[in-house]
Protein backbone atom coordinates (compact mmCIF):
# COMPACT_ATOMS: atom_id res chain seq x y z
CA UNK A 1 0.00 0.00 0.00
CA UNK A 2 1.30 3.32 -1.04
CA UNK A 3 1.85 5.65 1.74
CA UNK A 4 0.31 9.45 0.67
CA UNK A 5 3.16 12.11 0.85
CA UNK A 6 3.58 15.48 -0.57
CA UNK A 7 5.14 14.45 -3.58
CA UNK A 8 3.03 13.07 -6.21
CA UNK A 9 1.44 9.98 -6.21
CA UNK A 10 2.75 8.85 -9.79
CA UNK A 11 5.86 10.16 -8.43
CA UNK A 12 5.67 7.66 -5.28
CA UNK A 13 4.21 4.98 -7.41
CA UNK A 14 7.33 5.02 -9.89
CA UNK A 15 9.95 4.88 -6.53
CA UNK A 16 8.60 2.05 -5.56
CA UNK A 17 8.22 0.03 -8.79
CA UNK A 18 11.96 1.49 -9.90
CA UNK A 19 12.85 -0.30 -6.23
CA UNK A 20 11.11 -3.42 -7.28
CA UNK A 21 12.54 -3.34 -10.45
CA UNK A 22 15.55 -2.86 -9.28
CA UNK A 23 15.83 -5.74 -6.73
CA UNK A 24 14.67 -8.28 -8.79
CA UNK A 25 10.79 -8.69 -6.99
CA UNK A 26 9.92 -8.12 -10.54
CA UNK A 27 11.94 -10.38 -13.04
CA UNK A 28 13.36 -9.82 -16.42
CA UNK A 29 10.43 -11.14 -19.08
CA UNK A 30 7.94 -10.70 -16.18
CA UNK A 31 4.55 -8.95 -17.57
CA UNK A 32 2.93 -6.81 -14.88
CA UNK A 33 -0.21 -4.99 -15.34
CA UNK A 34 -1.48 -1.45 -14.79
CA UNK A 35 -5.01 -3.76 -13.21
CA UNK A 36 -2.36 -6.47 -11.13
CA UNK A 37 -0.49 -3.21 -9.60
CA UNK A 38 -3.84 -0.98 -8.33
CA UNK A 39 -4.37 -3.77 -6.68
CA UNK A 40 -1.01 -4.42 -5.13
CA UNK A 41 -0.32 -0.66 -4.29
CA UNK A 42 -4.19 0.26 -3.35
CA UNK A 43 -3.98 3.46 -5.93
CA UNK A 44 -5.73 3.95 -8.98
CA UNK A 45 -4.71 3.53 -12.40
CA UNK A 46 -3.90 6.94 -13.55
CA UNK A 47 -0.52 7.12 -11.21
CA UNK A 48 0.64 3.85 -12.39
CA UNK A 49 -0.05 4.59 -16.19
CA UNK A 50 2.38 7.86 -15.50
CA UNK A 51 4.91 5.90 -13.29
CA UNK A 52 5.02 2.76 -16.14
CA UNK A 53 5.73 5.26 -18.97
CA UNK A 54 8.60 7.02 -16.92
CA UNK A 55 10.11 3.27 -16.42
CA UNK A 56 9.18 2.59 -20.55
CA UNK A 57 10.82 5.93 -20.81
CA UNK A 58 14.11 4.88 -18.75
CA UNK A 59 13.56 1.27 -20.64
CA UNK A 60 13.14 -0.59 -17.72
CA UNK A 61 9.83 -1.94 -19.02
CA UNK A 62 8.62 -2.45 -22.30
CA UNK A 63 4.92 -2.26 -23.48
CA UNK A 64 3.75 -5.59 -24.81
CA UNK A 65 0.02 -6.46 -25.99
CA UNK A 66 -0.66 -7.87 -22.37
CA UNK A 67 0.89 -4.87 -20.15
CA UNK A 68 4.56 -4.25 -19.59
CA UNK A 69 7.19 -6.73 -19.75
CA UNK A 70 10.14 -6.27 -17.04
CA UNK A 71 13.52 -5.28 -19.01
CA UNK A 72 14.95 -4.70 -15.74
CA UNK A 73 19.27 -3.91 -15.72
CA UNK A 74 21.69 -5.69 -17.70
CA UNK A 75 25.24 -6.30 -17.03
CA UNK A 76 25.79 -4.29 -19.91
CA UNK A 77 24.09 -1.32 -18.38
CA UNK A 78 25.89 -1.89 -15.13
CA UNK A 79 29.25 -1.57 -17.23
CA UNK A 80 27.83 1.77 -18.91
CA UNK A 81 26.38 3.26 -15.95
CA UNK A 82 29.88 2.71 -13.94
CA UNK A 83 31.38 4.60 -17.08
CA UNK A 84 28.94 7.68 -16.55
CA UNK A 85 29.59 8.20 -13.06
CA UNK A 86 33.14 7.36 -14.05
CA UNK A 87 33.01 10.68 -16.24
CA UNK A 88 30.73 12.90 -14.87
CA UNK A 89 31.37 12.38 -10.86
CA UNK A 90 35.00 14.03 -10.49
CA UNK A 91 33.28 17.28 -12.68
CA UNK A 92 31.50 18.15 -9.67
CA UNK A 93 35.06 18.52 -7.66
CA UNK A 94 34.65 21.87 -8.64
CA UNK A 95 30.77 23.30 -7.78
CA UNK A 96 31.72 21.01 -4.08
CA UNK A 97 34.82 23.07 -3.46
CA UNK A 98 32.44 26.18 -4.33
CA UNK A 99 29.10 25.16 -3.35
CA UNK A 100 28.89 23.16 -0.69
CA UNK A 101 27.13 24.90 2.15
CA UNK A 102 27.90 24.66 5.79
CA UNK A 103 24.32 22.69 6.15
CA UNK A 104 25.93 20.36 3.72
CA UNK A 105 28.54 19.73 5.38
CA UNK A 106 27.03 19.01 8.46
CA UNK A 107 24.58 16.42 6.58
CA UNK A 108 27.59 14.37 5.31
CA UNK A 109 29.27 14.39 8.87
CA UNK A 110 26.30 13.26 9.83
CA UNK A 111 25.96 10.28 7.49
CA UNK A 112 30.17 9.31 7.80
CA UNK A 113 29.26 8.87 11.26
CA UNK A 114 26.56 6.86 11.13
CA UNK A 115 28.06 4.64 8.22
CA UNK A 116 31.58 3.46 10.70
CA UNK A 117 28.94 2.87 13.41
CA UNK A 118 26.74 0.54 10.91
CA UNK A 119 30.00 -0.72 9.02
CA UNK A 120 31.14 -1.69 12.38
CA UNK A 121 27.88 -4.25 12.89
CA UNK A 122 28.53 -5.41 9.08
CA UNK A 123 24.89 -3.95 8.31
CA UNK A 124 25.29 -4.19 4.79
CA UNK A 125 21.64 -2.89 4.39
CA UNK A 126 22.50 0.14 6.72
CA UNK A 127 25.52 1.10 4.92
CA UNK A 128 24.39 0.85 1.99
CA UNK A 129 21.08 3.43 2.34
CA UNK A 130 23.76 5.76 4.37
CA UNK A 131 25.89 5.79 1.34
CA UNK A 132 22.59 6.74 -1.16
CA UNK A 133 22.48 9.55 1.53
CA UNK A 134 25.73 10.27 1.31
CA UNK A 135 26.11 10.58 -2.66
CA UNK A 136 22.80 11.97 -2.92
CA UNK A 137 23.82 15.29 -0.64
CA UNK A 138 27.32 15.65 -2.38
CA UNK A 139 25.18 15.63 -5.88
CA UNK A 140 22.90 18.60 -4.32
CA UNK A 141 25.46 20.94 -3.04
CA UNK A 142 28.14 20.68 -6.20
CA UNK A 143 25.87 23.66 -7.66
CA UNK A 144 24.44 21.32 -10.57
CA UNK A 145 21.74 20.29 -11.46
CA UNK A 146 22.71 18.50 -14.39
CA UNK A 147 25.34 16.26 -13.16
CA UNK A 148 22.89 16.11 -10.15
CA UNK A 149 20.18 14.70 -11.95
CA UNK A 150 21.92 11.92 -13.85
CA UNK A 151 24.49 11.39 -11.29
CA UNK A 152 21.94 10.63 -8.63
CA UNK A 153 19.45 8.46 -11.12
CA UNK A 154 22.41 6.78 -11.67
CA UNK A 155 23.37 5.83 -8.46
CA UNK A 156 20.06 4.66 -7.57
CA UNK A 157 19.53 2.11 -10.18
CA UNK A 158 23.08 0.88 -9.36
CA UNK A 159 21.48 -0.14 -5.94
CA UNK A 160 21.22 -3.81 -6.32
CA UNK A 161 24.92 -4.06 -7.29
CA UNK A 162 26.33 -2.11 -4.93
CA UNK A 163 24.71 -3.44 -2.26
CA UNK A 164 25.95 -6.76 -3.60
CA UNK A 165 29.65 -5.24 -3.43
CA UNK A 166 28.96 -4.12 -0.04
CA UNK A 167 28.77 -7.95 1.42
CA UNK A 168 32.12 -7.64 2.08
CA UNK A 169 33.73 -6.82 5.44
CA UNK A 170 36.76 -5.44 3.56
CA UNK A 171 34.87 -3.44 1.03
CA UNK A 172 32.08 -2.21 3.83
CA UNK A 173 35.47 -0.57 6.16
CA UNK A 174 37.18 0.43 2.61
CA UNK A 175 34.04 2.52 1.69
CA UNK A 176 33.32 4.20 4.71
CA UNK A 177 36.94 5.22 5.23
CA UNK A 178 36.88 6.65 1.91
CA UNK A 179 33.55 8.56 2.77
CA UNK A 180 35.57 9.90 5.83
CA UNK A 181 38.48 10.66 3.57
CA UNK A 182 36.66 12.78 1.05
CA UNK A 183 34.44 14.73 3.95
CA UNK A 184 37.87 15.57 5.54
CA UNK A 185 38.85 16.71 2.57
CA UNK A 186 36.03 18.48 1.77
CA UNK A 187 36.54 20.84 4.66
CA UNK A 188 39.87 22.03 2.77
CA UNK A 189 38.02 23.17 0.06
CA UNK A 190 40.77 22.52 -2.43
CA UNK A 191 39.29 21.19 -5.76
CA UNK A 192 42.21 19.09 -6.86
CA UNK A 193 42.04 16.79 -3.54
CA UNK A 194 38.66 16.45 -3.93
CA UNK A 195 38.44 15.11 -7.80
CA UNK A 196 41.27 13.15 -6.94
CA UNK A 197 39.43 11.59 -3.59
CA UNK A 198 36.20 11.11 -5.88
CA UNK A 199 38.29 9.14 -8.23
CA UNK A 200 39.72 6.94 -5.74
CA UNK A 201 36.58 5.80 -5.03
CA UNK A 202 34.73 5.80 -7.98
CA UNK A 203 37.86 2.98 -9.08
CA UNK A 204 37.27 1.21 -5.97
CA UNK A 205 33.57 0.84 -6.05
CA UNK A 206 33.57 0.06 -9.81
CA UNK A 207 36.34 -2.64 -9.61
CA UNK A 208 34.29 -4.23 -6.98
CA UNK A 209 30.95 -4.16 -8.49
CA UNK A 210 32.62 -5.57 -11.74
CA UNK A 211 33.89 -8.59 -9.81
CA UNK A 212 30.59 -8.97 -8.45
CA UNK A 213 28.89 -9.36 -11.78
CA UNK A 214 31.15 -10.44 -13.69
CA UNK A 215 29.17 -13.88 -14.18
CA UNK A 216 26.10 -11.91 -14.69
CA UNK A 217 24.70 -13.36 -18.53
Amino acid sequence: MIEYKTVSLANQVYEVLLHDIINGKYKKGEIITESGLSKELGVSRTPIREAILRLSQERLVKDRQMGSEVIGISKKDVEDMLNVKRLLEPEIAEGLAENLSEKGMEKLGEIVDKQEYYSQKNDYEKVMILDTEFHTVLYGESGSNVYSQILEQTHKKLLRVRLSSLRNEKRINQSTEEHRELFDILKTGDAVRIRKQLMKHLENSRENILKGISQWD
